[in-house]
């Protein structure tokens, strides 16, 4: 089960500060494993090659895989771990209505591909029905709501998160969707490459409706409508970079506002549908892919609406159907648009639904089993570090006014840490899984849970103690509404985090992660918002120009690279991970300097302590990918790739080209005038 976050949350996918005691460095080992380097590559012509190039050998992809890096290692890892969990539940007699008797039959249901076959179509069969029976236009509001509640993509999304404006709030907001190819590119572009996925989408719905049960004929007409639907959409939503400015992305109206701007759309029978009652105000984030909406309910035949709605069901629930349906859903989804070949097992399928419905309640068996309580408290110094050295570096930007850095410094002093699992855990009493229901039929009770979970936020102050990610998940992320950063217990394993290894490996690893988080407060995004969360200037406009000017040269290094023939990175949409990126190198190597001065670290296998930083780092962004995959991310994923997220991050780094002694004579190297300096 998919949950896709619309907040900015930006997920990296640390007083005094103290290094360890002699004693304990001594017994601590490097961190580096010899066998990911390639020695016959030279670190100033390609340092990835030279950090990474053994790892990429000895971790060539499987065809159940577009991209595997060290990320995916470590998933693999903790998947193995929650699968151990989850078994053992499943193979008892569980109390009905008990987390554990949840846990074993969801995961049953998903592993019984024999009933699924037998079922067929027949699990959705219903509602294919109930969505044809529609007769009028005026119902469709009334259709839009139930569908969005089930969990259907359908024209556009409805979220409760914070207001922007005043963050301890949260706010009724409306979000750009609908469009089956996530960007709005792949409707609109007209190279090679993306006609031919464009082609493959619509011979893919074509087929889709056919398992469904239509004619050949009625299903090609279907398919037609639904690239005609979503194409329209798609032509009015915002791109990628489009929606990374929050100011642009903010409308905020009463209800009488939204019903005089867009009236085509019956907004009392939405609201009261979905399950609202006396909305007030709220936020439509993107007004024109809405308005298009409401063209499109008012002008187009109501049978092609009908078949956009029935496509949605169909898409949404083909992974939870017989393998016809998985099998012709990863035929495009997976080979097509990521070049994998084939499908991941069906345990790893089952793991990550279970995972996906009750995320908090196998992430506390998994805290309880696998999370150590000195990792995190090391974890805790760690960040405590970051903070000073960012501060510090803050302190000393010679860019940067007395008046803006000291709101700076209050923003970076107000940080909320969380590390490893929450406080306070989900309860999931009111989730109701059977078995003896078809395994469909309990992912959208599963959905409808999470949406009334949600919902239930509504005009309610924000809870700054709920968790964006589950423990078990690896990744990190800055949420700049909270104003936190938050690593969750998955991320806090090798190659990220190693309780037996020296500073040199940990800040250059974790540190660098944390240091990541702590400057998304202070990228292109975060730093427009306020140390309350709020979307709120703090900034001389001397300050956000120098800044604006500083991160122009980010974006036009990236832009400048060519990640496959033909294709260029796009340094706009990756500005702020890159920022992040440029941040974290920078605030974790002085607090590794800082914290090792008094008790320097030796030589160990031939590298320097500074060395071992940087090794650390690469070693993070370790990894093969498809070519198709590539194509992918850079139409979509506001992360650079592994191999740019190091050989586009480190050329802007000083103390990486003393460690390595790189020269003018080295194709990496770039003039000092020429690099980022921001944080």
């Amino acid at each position: 089960m998919k949950m896709k976050y619309y907040l900015p949350i930006m997920a990296f996918a640390l007083m005094a500060a103290t290094g360890c005691n002699s004693k304990k460095e001594a017994a601590m080992s490097a961190g580096i494993d010899l066998a990911n380097l390639d020695t016959t590559a030279l670190p100033g012509t390609n340092f990835y090659q030279y950090a990474c190039g053994g790892w990429m050998k000895n971790h060539p992809l499987t065809d159940e895989y577009s991209r595997f890096g060290s990320f995916d290692m470590l998933a693999e890892n903790n998947r193995e771990q929650l699968r151990g969990l989850i078994e053992e539940l499943a193979k008892k007699q569980n109390e009905q209505g008990t987390v554990a008797q949840k846990i074993g039959d969801l995961y049953g249901m998903a592993m019984d591909s024999v009933k699924r076959n037998a079922d067929g179509m027949t699990p959705i069969q219903a509602e294919l029905e109930m969505i044809a029976s529609v007769k009028d236009k005026a119902e469709l509001s009334k259709l839009m709501a139930e569908l969005r509640r089930k969990g259907l993509d359908v024209y556009f999304a409805l979220y409760i998160g914070a207001d922007p404006m005043n963050s301890t709030m949260n706010l009724v907001q409306t979000y750009q969707s609908g469009i089956g190819l996530g960007e709005k590119e792949y409707y609109l572009e007209d190279d090679a490459h993306t006609k031919e996925i464009r082609d493959k989408y619509q011979e893919h719905i074509a087929k889709m409706f056919e398992l469904a049960g239509f004619t050949p004929e009625q299903a090609k007409k279907n398919a037609e409508a639904v690239m005609m639907i979503e194409t329209r959409i798609a032509k009015a939503s915002f791109s990628a970079v489009e929606q990374r400015d929050p100011h642009a992305n903010y409308h905020k109206m009463s209800l009488d506002e939204l019903k005089k701007e867009i009236p085509g759309i019956d907004w009392d029978v939405y609201f009261s549908t979905i399950g609202l009652k006396d909305v007030k105000e709220l936020s439509v984030s993107q007004i024109e892919p809405v308005k298009e909406v409401e063209s499109i309910i008012n002008t187009v035949a109501l049978e092609d609406q009908i078949a956009y709605m029935q496509w949605k069901l169909i898409d949404t629930a083909a992974s939870y159907l017989n393998d016809d349906f998985e099998n012709q859903n990863f035929e495009f989804y997976g080979k097509v648009l990521s070049g994998k070949k084939e499908q991941r097992p069906r345990w790893k399928r089952a793991v990550g639904i279970v995972d996906g419905v009750l995320g908090e309640a196998v992430g506390q068996m998994y805290v309880q089993k696998y999370f150590p309580a000195e990792a995190k408290d090391r974890m805790v110094k760690l960040v405590k570090n970051l903070q000073t050295a960012l501060g510090e570096r803050i302190q000393n930007l010679e860019w940067m006014g007395d008046s803006t850095k000291t709101k700076a410094m209050e923003k970076l002093n107000t940080f909320y840490v969380k590390v490893g699992y929450p406080d306070k855990w989900r309860d999931y009493t009111a989730l109701n899984i059977d078995k003896n229901d078809s395994y469909w039929a309990n992912i959208e009770r599963a959905t409808q849970f999470e949406y009334d979970y949600m919902l239930d936020k509504a005009g309610k102050p924000v809870d700054k103690d709920e968790w964006g990610m589950t423990p078990q998940t690896v990744n990190a992320y800055y949420n700049p509404t909270t104003n936190e950063i938050c690593f969750p217990a998955g991320i806090l394993q090798y190659p990220f985090f190693d309780m037996n290894a020296d500073d040199a490996f940990n800040y250059g690893a974790i540190g660098v992660v944390i240091g990541h988080e702590m400057t998304h407060g202070f990228d292109d995004q975060g730093r427009q918002f306020d140390k309350d969360g709020n979307l709120k200037d703090w900034w001389t406009a001397e300050d956000a120009e120098r800044f604006n000017k500083r991160a122009q040269v980010m974006v036009n290094f990236f832009d400048s690279i060519e990640v496959l023939p033909g294709l260029y990175a796009n340094g706009s949409l990756t500005l702020g991970e890159n920022i992040a990126d440029h941040g974290g190198l920078q605030v974790s190597y002085q607090a590794f300097k800082t914290a090792t001065k008094d008790q320097p670290l030796g030589v160990v296998d031939g590298f320097t302590p500074e060395q071992r930083f940087f090794l650390a780092y690469a070693n993070v962004w370790a990894g093969n990918i498809r070519d198709e995959q590539i194509r992918v991310y850079t139409k979509s994923d506001p992360h650079s790739l592994g191999r740019w997220r190091v050989d586009g991050a480190l050329p802007q780094i000083g103390a990486w080209y003393e460690a390595f002694n790189i020269t003018e004579a080295d194709p990496m190297f770039l003039p000092a005038e020429k690099r980022v300096s921001i944080w």
